[in-house]
């Protein structure tokens, strides 16, 4: 939408069906100044105006639609009760096709009340046929846990609903399994706890009618392709017990949800896009924090911990912190008495922001720090209950969160959501900023750029995120280092057959003969079958293995959890931890043991992990040859290793010395698109031979920031490596890969799209307003070199020389 849309008719108020079991806004909550005004008085409280756009997204009248026939009137009554008197139309479309036998997917805005859509068949469904059972997955237990509160909340008789996690207590799971008819769980206790038990699930599976699979767009990439199977394996199992569960997949709005729907079930889903929810109007403003002065000794934020690449963007004094301003913003609001979430890219960022906004706000009124926290992955289970416990109920203001909280958690009476750095896509975006406005109120959103060049992109070119379509969900069943050890899992849960392979689809019998040539699967007359005691070790989230504990040394106590993909940068010795707040240094970090121990301490320094790589061609799928340029897709493998980290001032930044680390090193191997230059063309371009290995390294830096903008990931999701002289190609090359086994699909994206996504590296370069390169442009806030060396002038020099010859 343009900011020239005419604004529609006000809704009338009314309990939106997704939100409506959560807690109302309390009785005393004044929603503070009007979206436009807190946005004026934000924009004023510095001495320039650090906005660059605003975009009006109008309110919108919903239209409603009567009950179907089909559903009973308890059901309805029950919904009555919560406000709800008659669902939207395509929650009645949805409902309809699901209770007809159909899979269908619903893909429509935040707040637009998909939950009604595969409630009302599920539960109808449970009501008519007192043997049913209906399966719900989300991906995170803070979903599940408000569904349940949800449907436990509709106080319907024999339905017995139960969240199944890794938080469930074992002495319930027996009750879970035997009574309940709703289990609400994730894709990993499916996959680690209810199919590797199937035989103990009989009794629930043979009567599964339903499967819903909620905010299905955040299964992508590798994750995404380990789920498609975890759930060709739960269909397999309910085909060995006789049934045949209709799927119900809910997803924000995206790119031709038919098409990802039926790639991750393997299934022909209908699709339900026109959303007929009403909305309230959103002012949505795109915010550039200011330029430092040259000589600026402004302290950074306290980015505490070793890895955390949002916090080590920050320290760079060339632009103000976003996270700082994200803090500021937040401190802003919660005086005002707007509720307000800040959304932030990073655990640590979270902890930063959230700490600043505290301090800031007890500074101006003693105690209201109180009323702002930090919510991230990571917490024990208490935290994290407590924490959304106190946002319902309007105990806390505000809260800096990590996408923990974007998904459909109901967070009711929100009046403003902050989001610190474009999160990666605009399915994303869009699903943060609809966080606010809930129950029809006017919001405000705010998007904080920060020094980044796809941030600083988006922020000066608003067409880019409001006038373009949102991303299609990319993933890959066919991904061999998915597909194999998902065979090998349902191998372990039943033999796999010659009729498995079509369900399994392509490459499902290479991916079998390989396991036999391995000693993995022995074939017999019946099928192929597991050889192996244990079970094969699948991570599904690409994490690098399992959980690392933060354990407090003096005390035995159990902080919380970091992923193991993570510890090397974040838990490695002398890493600075924070938690809620409160600052923890690292004495030792046990792999093997997966087991991190620290000690509170409050230095005046953090700490920033280096890492080194190295790549090695493997084979090329494809290949442009472009004259003195080339374009290459193809299988690398990445071999990785943590090997130093820097301590920094906290007050200005200054590197007080450099450790060295031991910590093994990591292989990956997978695919990139990478493009080769001759050294003729680079000198014709004025590219000087000592310049090329700055000049291939600030284009690859840059490229690597703005592959966002064309495949549906984040910069974390990649990597690249540059080089004068590659061994392989022989000549100056820019690689960038996809950061999981195998791929996830963003390397093909950008062959694909090729000039059109280094087209807008070059501009992105060209049109920053910097001398000889910044975040905004060229400097990555990962770099394993510390940014150096890079070139920006002859970086677009580089790029120019790609585009003059690759066709368009």
């Amino acid at each position: 939408m343009t900011s020239n849309d005419s604004i529609s008719a006000r809704p009338t108020p009314r309990r939106d069906p997704e939100s409506s079991a959560a807690p109302t806004v309390s009785a005393g909550h004044d929603p503070g100044p009007a979206p436009v005004d807190l946005l004026r008085r934000l924009r004023a409280r510095g001495a320039g105006d650090p906005v660059t756009h605003v975009e009006r997204v109008p309110a919108r009248v919903g239209v409603p639609a009567p009950w179907p026939a089909w559903a009973p009137s308890e059901l309805r009554a029950a919904f009555a009760r919560r406000g709800v008197v008659a669902p939207w139309q395509h929650q009645a479309e949805a409902a309809t096709l699901a209770y007809d036998g159909g899979h269908v997917i619903v893909a429509t805005g935040t707040a637009s009340g998909k939950s009604l859509a595969y409630q009302l068949p599920a539960l109808a469904t449970l009501l008519a046929d007192p043997r049913a059972t209906v399966l719900y997955l989300a991906p995170t237990k803070a979903l599940a846990a408000d569904q349940l509160r949800a449907v436990a909340g509709l106080d319907l008789e024999g339905v017995r609903p139960a969240c199944y996690d890794g938080d469930t207590p074992r002495a319930e799971r027996e009750w879970i399994r035997r009574h309940s008819r709703f289990v609400l769980t994730n894709p990993d206790m499916l996959h680690h706890g209810i199919l590797p038990g199937h035989s103990q699930w009989s009794g629930f599976l043979r009567r599964l009618a339903y499967v819903v699979i909620d905010e299905c767009h955040t299964y992508r990439g590798v994750f995404g392709s380990h789920v498609a199977h975890v759930l060709r394996r739960l269909r397999r199992q309910c085909a060995r017990f006789g049934a045949t569960p209709v799927f119900v997949l809910a997803s924000a709005t995206s790119g031709d949800p038919a098409t990802a729907a039926g790639r991750l079930t393997g299934l022909p889903v209908t699709a339900v896009t026109e959303d007929a929810s009403p909305r309230g109007g959103v002012t949505f403003a795109l915010w550039e924090p200011p330029l430092l002065p040259p000589d600026s000794t402004s302290p950074p934020v306290p980015a505490q911990a070793a890895g955390d690449h949002d916090a080590a963007t920050d320290l760079v004094q060339v632009r103000r912190s976003a996270l700082r301003e994200t803090a500021d913003l937040l401190a802003d609001t919660v005086a005002e008495g707007v509720r307000t979430l800040a959304f932030v890219r990073s655990r640590k960022g979270a902890e930063v922001v959230a700490t600043n906004a505290r301090r800031a706000l007890d500074d101006a009124v003693p105690g209201l720090g109180d009323r702002v926290a930090a919510y991230r992955g990571g917490y024990l289970r208490e935290e994290r209950r407590e924490l959304e416990r106190a946002l319902l109920h309007g105990d806390l203001l505000g809260l800096a969160s990590t996408n923990a909280l974007e998904l459909g958690v109901d967070l009711v009476g929100l009046d403003a959501v902050l989001i610190c750095g474009y999160p990666g896509t605009r399915a994303s975006l869009w699903q943060q900023a609809g966080r606010a406005g809930r129950s029809g109120q006017e919001a405000l959103a705010v998007l904080v750029a920060r020094d980044d060049p796809l941030d600083t992109y988006l922020v000066h070119h608003p067409e880019a995120i409001f006038g373009a379509p949102v991303e299609a969900t990319v993933l890959d069943p066919a991904n061999p280092y998915v597909l194999a050890p998902q065979l090998a899992c349902a191998a372990v849960e039943a033999p796999l057959t010659p009729a498995d392979l079509a369900l399994f689809g392509d490459g499902a019998k290479e991916a079998i003969d390989q396991l036999v040539e391995a000693g993995a699967l022995r074939q017999r007359p019946t099928g192929w079958y597991w050889r192996h005691r244990e079970r094969p070790e699948v991570d599904l989230r690409g994490e690098g293995g399992a959980p690392v504990c933060v354990v407090e040394s003096a005390t035995g106590r159990l902080l919380g959890t970091v992923d193991g993909g993570s510890s090397h940068f974040l838990l490695h010795p002398g890493a600075v931890y924070l938690h809620q707040g409160v600052s923890y240094v690292v004495d030792d970090l046990d792999l093997a043991d997966g087991c991190a121990l620290v000690h509170a301490e409050e230095p005046d320094w953090s700490t920033h992990a280096r890492d080194v790589t190295d790549l090695s061609v493997v084979s090329v799928r494809s290949y442009v040859d472009a004259g003195p340029v080339g374009m290459f897709l193809g299988e690398v493998d990445v071999t990785s290793q943590v090997v130093s980290y820097q301590r920094r001032r906290i007050a200005t930044g200054e590197v007080i010395d450099t450790r060295p680390l031991d910590l093994p090193t990591r292989e990956l191997r997978t695919v990139a698109v990478w493009f080769t230059l001759s050294p003729r063309s680079l000198t014709s371009a004025g590219v000087q031979q000592a310049d090329v290995p700055g000049a291939l390294h600030a284009a690859e830096h840059a490229a690597i920031g703005l592959l966002p903008l064309i495949a549906t990931c984040d910069r974390w999701d990649i990597g690249g490596l540059s080089t004068a002289l590659h061994p392989d190609t022989e000549a100056p090359t820019v690689f960038v890969y996809d950061g999981h086994p195998g791929g996830a699909g963003f390397a093909e994206r950008a062959y694909g799209t090729a000039s059109a996504w280094l087209r807008a590296t070059r501009d992105a370069i060209a049109e920053c307003g910097c001398e000889t390169g910044c975040p905004s442009c060229v400097q990555s806030p990962k770099c394993g070199n510390g940014n150096n060396p890079l070139s920006k002038p002859d970086a677009i020099r580089v790029l120019d020389v790609v585009l003059e010859n690759l066709p368009a």
